[in-house]
């Protein structure tokens, strides 16, 4: 519970350094990623992930930088977090969201992630998708990291609550500052299902994903195909054994415009 209530009261946001600047993207030397990459106090568990999603070559692609202040939304353990407190440095800041189903789902992980302070310019929030608290054109970035699919999952009986994507998009369209960079990656459905899989499948159509983002103020820059996996039918649950940590993914890059 000490996780949780930091979220709430504790002053430690309002103790991080002052961010300078932020780097322009083109900007941002490829040792800047690689070295998060690196970094020896990283988690075992994280090295072994590393190989199957390329995070330098993700966090590349968006272009975060030293100085960035960025939202890592539903972030479940913190994977992500960890390597943007490195990239954006200590000019900079990373909000660590999850709603109170990410929370439990990843407290243990979090809270050895977060012991001891020692990623000082990271700030773990509890919030729910009415409100994610992110303030107006703060942001230089945000991302979602395989969990864009779950605005459109409803599971009451355990946890899950319908979300009103339209609101939440609409939140961190107004959190950006304007051309702030918002980063999504997730797991692929067949294409024409729209929104349907990821009810049974926690999968999105890429197009269905598209289409809805830019509709809510973001403009498609770039997209990526490191982590494209043909061999993937699309068919089923990614937490399949036969396909867990080998789906397709589509990984795109946003604007705010």
């Amino acid at each position: 519970m000490r996780l949780v209530m930091l979220a709430f009261v504790s002053p430690l946001f309002a103790a991080l350094p002052l961010a300078a600047p932020p780097a322009s993207a083109g900007d941002v030397p490829a040792a800047v990623y690689t070295r998060a990459i690196a970094d020896p106090a990283r988690p075992a568990k994280d090295r072994t992930r590393d190989e199957r999603d390329r995070p330098a070559d993700v966090l590349a692609l968006a272009g975060f930088a030293p100085g960035m202040k960025v939202a890592d939304i539903f972030a479940g353990g913190g994977y992500y977090s960890e390597l943007l407190s490195d990239v954006v440095g200590p000019g900079g800041s990373v909000l660590l969201l999850n709603n109170t189903a990410y929370q439990g789902y990843a407290r243990e992980e979090l809270k050895d992630r977060l012991k001891d302070d020692r990623l000082k310019n990271v700030r773990p929030m509890l919030v729910e998708s009415c409100d994610l608290r992110l303030g107006e054109s703060d942001l230089d970035g945000a991302l979602i990291v395989m969990s864009y699919h779950d605005l459109y999952h409803v599971d009451e009986q355990n946890g899950w609550a319908p979300i009103n994507a339209g609101h939440f998009l609409d939140q961190i369209h107004a959190a950006l500052k304007p051309g702030g960079v918002f980063l999504i990656v997730d797991h692929a459905a067949k294409g024409g299902t729209g929104k349907d899989a990821a009810q049974e499948l926690h999968r999105i159509d890429e197009t269905f994903a598209k289409q809805d983002i830019e509709s809510h103020g973001f403009r498609l820059e770039k997209t990526w195909d490191g982590l494209r996996n043909a061999a993937d039918t699309h068919e089923q649950n990614v937490f399949d054994p036969a396909i867990r940590g080998r789906t397709d993914r589509f990984v795109h890059v946003y604007r705010r415009i």
